[in-house]
């Protein structure tokens, strides 16, 4: 599975379904009716598309957007979140995690006066996207991904230089406009 199928199947679970969990479905459907080396190839891919993003720059921007709540683990499932974005903000928040400024769902989230005014389903998180491939799979897909030599990746392991996440100097150098409508800059 090359990169345009990978997106195209994340982008068409989005069509016309009624939240995460129906994607998710969607999602999981598609991948069953693929040959299994198929399903394989879109685990490949997601650990792929993933590590463009598992920068301590992305967690920056993702801490910020979680008001300071984005754990090791929130991190992950705001990755996976970003992919199901598709394709074309994956790759401009790829290329600057102050991008994230310009989605509407962070703009809401920034509305809404913090986190604990969030609802469940307004977090940028997308968990179960991590377990698709493993459930569509007929048999044990880790095996087969590490008789490949593969290890997808379970947490996040970032990389790039890391810097205090709370300091407004950084906040204003590194991600001003997602800082600005945070109110986080200096």
């Amino acid at each position: 599975m090359d990169l345009n199928a990978f997106w195209g199947l994340v982008e068409s679970s989005a069509a016309g379904a009624s939240g995460q969990d129906d994607r998710l479905e969607r999602l999981t459907v598609a991948l069953a009716a693929l040959p299994a080396g198929e399903v394989v190839e879109f685990a490949v891919r997601l650990d792929e598309v993933r590590r463009r993003v598992d920068t301590w720059a992305h967690w920056h921007a993702a801490d910020l957007i979680c008001g300071g709540l984005c754990s090791d683990d929130g991190f992950f499932y705001f990755q996976a979140w970003l992919v199901g974005q598709g394709r074309a903000v994956f790759e401009a928040v790829a290329s600057s995690p102050d991008a994230l400024a310009d989605l509407p769902h962070v703009r809401l989230l920034a509305s809404r006066g913090g986190v604990h005014a969030w609802a469940d389903e307004d977090w940028p998180d997308w968990e179960g996207l991590d377990y698709v491939a493993a459930e569509a799979f007929d048999g044990d897909l880790e095996a087969v991904l590490a008789s490949r030599g593969l290890e997808l990746l379970v947490s996040p392991d970032p990389g790039g230089e890391s810097w205090d996440f709370a300091s407004p100097v950084e906040i204003s150098a590194r991600i001003p406009r997602l800082g600005a409508l945070f109110g986080k800059v200096a």
